[in-house]
């Protein structure tokens, strides 16, 4: 190699091996950065190395140099300390769209944000429940075209389907494609659902991304609409339990003192909680009503009660007596 352009890669060498292979644990010996180097074609000395670091420092590397018995070089202060990156792999392990395969080669890519060894650290399972891991990896492109869409303002087409009980998929509307003006992304519990007014039936509509078909991004310009003009992300996913449609109300209820923090964790720290006797507070809040929102009610047993509205207390009512029935039925 010319020593002159080899002394221009030796800058970049450094660089790289630093990245890789220097932490403060297992900071890299001058003499392994000669010794490398030399395997390059470039040759060095200790106080060139030096004047190399402090180049680097200029621009922007944190190189330090340990002194002492494992003297050497490493990386001080990287992009992303390494407490972050465990933080997004733990994301990435643990989350349901992604597939087994985009989790592993993600996983990889974050690992060459740090050293070597440190990246051994991040090569660890996180325990979550039975985590079921999607097979279908269009879902994760299909979320980058949407934010595309988003972004750019133009509309989307896809299909929309359900599994039947062979698992096979059983396209809606007789497999033909929905426009959607997309207003925004909901991640909600475990699943990405597309929010945006529907063209067909002109209505604020979401849809699991998950079970979009074909999804496109089209030239047409998004759909200028009130409803998608005022809408706030924040509000419809609270609004919407498990992300389920109905009627939408508001809804007022008794809950025991020992629910506070339930209600707070599902419908924010902004709610205001009246007390109602030494044991009880009163809630009101907008909700959708629907089997979800009724499912959650039970599944929070006697410590809470659906006062208002009327129409809801009545189906709440009807529910419970009908699921009553049902296991008694069931019991014969």
């Amino acid at each position: 190699m010319p020593k002159q352009s080899g002394q221009k890669a030796k800058l970049l060498i450094l660089r790289q091996l630093l990245l890789e292979r220097g932490d403060e644990d297992q900071p890299i010996p001058t003499p392994v950065l000669i010794e490398a180097l030399a395997r390059q074609g470039i040759s060095a000395e200790r106080k060139s190395i030096y004047r190399d670091m402090e180049i680097l420092r200029e621009f922007g590397l944190d190189v330090q140099f340990k002194k002492g018995k494992d003297a050497g070089w490493f990386i001080g202060q990287r992009e992303f300390e390494l407490p972050e990156l465990k933080l997004l792999v733990d994301a990435v392990q643990s989350s349901r769209f992604i597939s087994r395969r985009k989790s592993d080669a993600l996983i990889h890519k974050l690992e060459g944000l740090t050293s070597q060894g440190l990246a051994r650290q991040l090569q660890r399972q996180v325990y979550v429940d039975r985590r079921v891991k999607t097979d279908n990896e269009s879902v994760y492109y299909a979320i980058d075209k949407l934010h595309t869409a988003i972004t750019a303002g133009r509309a989307v087409t896809f299909q929309y389907f359900d599994y039947n009980v062979k698992k096979e998929k059983v396209f809606r509307r007789e497999g033909k494609r929905y426009t959607v003006s997309p207003c925004g992304l909901i991640w909600s519990d475990e699943n990405y659902y597309l929010v945006g007014w529907d063209h067909a039936v002109k209505e604020l509509r979401h849809y699991r991304v998950d079970k979009t078909a074909e999804l496109t991004v089209t030239g047409l310009p998004r759909t200028s609409n009130r409803a998608c003009e005022t809408f706030d992300l924040a509000q419809y996913g609270q609004k919407h339990f498990h992300m389920f449609s109905g009627k939408e109300a508001q809804v007022r209820l008794q809950c025991e003192n020992a629910l506070v923090n339930v209600m707070l964790d599902r419908f924010g720290q902004d709610v205001i909680l009246i007390p109602d006797g030494p044991d009880h507070f009163l809630l009101t809040v907008e909700a959708v009503v629907s089997p979800q929102f009724y499912g959650w009610l039970f599944g929070l047993g006697s410590g809470v009660v659906l006062t208002a509205p009327g129409w809801a207390v009545e189906e709440w009512r009807r529910r419970l007596t009908g699921a009553l029935e049902a296991a008694e039925g069931g019991g014969t």
